[in-house]
Parts: structure tokens; sequence; C-alpha cells
């Protein structure tokens, strides 16, 4: 196996926005010797081209290097899926970081928060010997949400709740919870659910020129987010969103 860096920096980028990116953010990108920017595929360009965009506007000087993405194999169970997709994603950072031959901390920036319903952490326990790593927080794909839509993720004295589309399809809404935060949901998993007394807020590409927003009760808005969805997704190659359930 090919020798894994000293250092990774996972540096936060919230939804895209050069905006969402904090001052240690930032300053990590100045500081690191290279940066992984992933290629995910036809029709996602765009993607990288804003990693380059906040790597620009950052002022930062380091090397950067492309990766594709592998595929997932359908085929596959979900969970051996998953494990075998992110030992290809560690090979193939390896791979990469060994060819650049750089004496230094390499960077990625992930998008959402390296913390929350995101596997980077996961790939880079992978890299053997298991380098030190630098966690750099930035806006959330959560915060984004709530903000563009001006309103309080917590209902008053109250709990949330973060799931993803699988299990929301699986589990429903959980029974005791008032405010749910859904991530990872490809299917539009809250057709599924009754309605009644849902209030939905939706967002798409959070605080960029693209930026989508619907909200209403889930029986009259629910139709026109999954046409909206759908629409974006053809015209752009790719799509980002999320959503908050709250009993009402």
């Amino acid at each position: 196996m090919t020798q894994a860096p000293r250092e990774i920096w996972l540096v936060g980028i919230g939804t895209g926005s050069p905006s969402h990116i904090t001052l240690e953010g930032v300053n990590a990108l100045r500081a690191a010797a290279l940066i992984l920017v992933p290629r995910k595929g036809t029709g996602k360009d765009d993607l990288a081209e804003i990693r380059h965009r906040i790597i620009a506007e950052c002022g930062s000087q380091a090397r950067i290097l492309h990766f594709d993405y592998p595929e997932r194999d359908p085929a596959l169970p979900y969970q051996e899926r998953v494990e075998r997709w992110h030992d290809e994603i560690a090979h193939r950072w390896q791979s990469t970081i060994a060819g650049a031959k750089i004496d230094g901390p390499v960077a990625l920036l992930v998008w959402g928060d390296p913390s929350l319903y995101d596997s980077t952490l996961r790939i880079a326990a992978r890299l053997r010997p298991e380098p030190r790593v630098r966690v750099v927080p930035g806006i959330t794909a959560i915060q984004a949400l709530t903000a563009a839509h001006k309103i309080p993720l917590n209902t008053v004295n109250g709990s949330v709740h973060v799931t993803t589309g699988r299990r929301l399809r699986t589990l429903g809404m959980p029974a005791n919870e008032t405010s749910v935060v859904v991530m990872l949901d490809g299917l539009c998993s809250f057709q599924e659910l009754d309605p009644v007394e849902l209030h939905i807020w939706w967002g798409a590409y959070l605080g960029s020129e693209k930026q989508i927003l619907i909200e209403g009760p889930l029986d009259e808005v629910r139709k026109g987010i999954v046409q909206t969805r759908t629409e974006a997704r053809a015209r752009h190659g790719w799509i980002m969103d999320c959503y908050l359930l709250r009993r009402v």
C-alpha cells in the first residue's frame, strides 16, 4: 500500500457557498500543501468548479489534484455496498497523494459538515498509517436551511431529531418528536408520510445563486417539491437538498 500523508485536514464548506467557510477554514486552505478535489462524473462538473472557486477566493497556493469518485455497487446489500465504496475512496485518496510526493498537510473541502452525515472521517480512518486528522467545521446544511427560511430549528422547549431519507421511509415520522430534519433523501420520502398536521421547509442549493425554497403544509406542497426537485436535478445534473418537518 502506498504511504498515507501525516496530516489530513477536513474543511467544511457548508452547502458550497464561499461565504459558508469560516476564517479558520480559509487559513487551513492557505496553509495546506495539497488539496484533493473529487470529480463525481458526467453532469456534475460544477461541484468541482465550486470547490475551485472557494480555493481561489481563499487565496490558497496549494497544489490541487483531482481523483475520480467510484460508483457504489447496487447489487450489494446496503451496508456492504457502503463499506466497499469507502474502501475504494480511501485507496484513491492514498494513491493520488502518494503520486504527488508532497510533504505537508493534505486538505479536502467537505460539503455540509465533516461531522454530520458525512463519511469523510470514516474514509480518513482507513488510510495506513492512519494520519493525524484535523476537522474544520463550516456552516452546516441545517443552519443554511433554517437561515434561508428564517425559522428557528426547534420549538420552545422542543428537541430536534436528525435522520436520513432511508430511515424516514423505514421508520416513519418519529412518534415523540416535533421537529425532524431529513438529510440524504433522493427519493422524497416525505411522500410516504401521513401529511396531516405536518409542515415542511425544503431547500436546495442553499446559499447559492441556484437556491430554491419551498415551504407549507405537507399535503399542499409535496407534489410541487417533487416536481421542482426533478426539474432542478435535470437542469443542473445534480442536486443537494434537505428539509425540516414539523408537527403543527
